[in-house]
């Protein structure tokens, strides 16, 4: 009778304990998750009588992942212009100086359907004291070329879901991964998309600044990102979930894949990035080992999310 006692008061504590721990967990993942869809103007440029509308998801330039739309009005007319050889330029600036760019779009895309120039720039820091971003751009209307620049405010991006990453593959190469979706993920399994990204390292300049050949970038072709998802808390022990799916390159260059979110909370998507001929450029396999009460372990390339 009295092992059954203390076998029962065992368990109540053990109960307790996970009640308190899931409870703490849920006040730690309680922050609400912006979403974003529609377009508004971010920044206006006017040159002659033109004016250049630059749309951004909410209207704001965020850190990571933002699809560009650009419009062009002739203010006289009122008319958009369709014009050609749109460039897209942002330009870094660090305390010291020196510049520096991100994956970006070049020449603009035009889309007939909603008559704007379509591209996207992934910025890598936010705005501070110690760094600033400018767009440079130039369109060309009747032959007659227009530059243009224009500060911006580069923001912090608050929804984890839309993260990135940097680092230096085993080829010696800059890369990056930005996450583009879900926004905000469900409990089940979420198509997830991401864009890839490497630096294209420069050679002698050919012009004078901001010389687009210097800051170039480009979208990473065939590679395969395999993806393992856990929920690396203590409490969590490092589970992962079943039915996801590795992301590969879809026709639009961006990468697609499955996720599959078991539950809210803390995830990290740990990754091995395989270039075209399978060789791995980046990332560790993670431990299948549960392990509740210690911090799961991270491939040496991933990106945390939180939904």
């Amino acid at each position: 009778m009295k092992m059954y006692q203390l076998f029962i008061m065992s368990l109540l504590l053990m109960v307790v304990s996970c009640t308190l721990d899931k409870t703490d967990y849920e006040n730690e993942i309680n922050t609400a998750v912006p979403e974003h869809y529609e377009f508004k103007e971010a920044t206006a440029i006017n040159k002659d009588q033109y004016k250049i509308s630059i749309e951004t998801l909410n209207g704001t330039f965020y850190q990571g992942y933002n699809e560009i739309r650009v419009k062009i009005i002739n203010t006289q007319t009122n008319e958009n212009i369709n014009t050609s050889n749109i460039t897209f330029l942002p330009i870094m600036t660090k305390a010291d100086g020196s510049n520096t760019s991100c994956p970006y779009r070049y020449t603009l895309d035009y889309k007939q359907d909603g008559k704007y120039y379509s591209g996207y720039s992934v910025f890598t820091d936010k705005s501070n004291s110690t760094v600033s971003w400018k767009l440079y751009m130039s369109f060309t209307v009747k032959e007659e070329m227009y530059t243009i620049n224009k500060d911006i405010i580069v923001n912090e991006q608050s929804n984890k879901n839309l993260n990135m990453t940097s680092f230096t593959g085993n080829d010696g190469e800059q890369y990056y991964i930005a996450l583009i979706a879900p926004q905000k993920p469900k409990v089940a399994e979420n198509k997830l998309v991401a864009g890839i990204y490497k630096y294209n390292k420069p050679t002698v300049s050919s012009g004078s600044f901001p010389d687009p050949s210097q800051f170039s970038y480009s979208e990473v072709k065939g590679y395969t990102l395999q993806l393992d998802p856990r929920m690396p808390e203590p409490s969590m022990g490092n589970h992962s979930s079943p039915n996801n799916q590795n992301l590969t390159q879809g026709n639009d260059g961006l990468y697609y894949g499955i996720v599959n979110y078991t539950m809210t909370g803390n995830w990290t998507l740990n990754f091995i990035m395989l270039n075209q001929n399978g060789k791995i450029i980046k990332g560790t396999k993670v431990s299948t080992d549960f392990t509740p009460g210690v911090p799961g372990a991270k491939s040496e390339l991933f990106i945390d999310t939180l939904f």
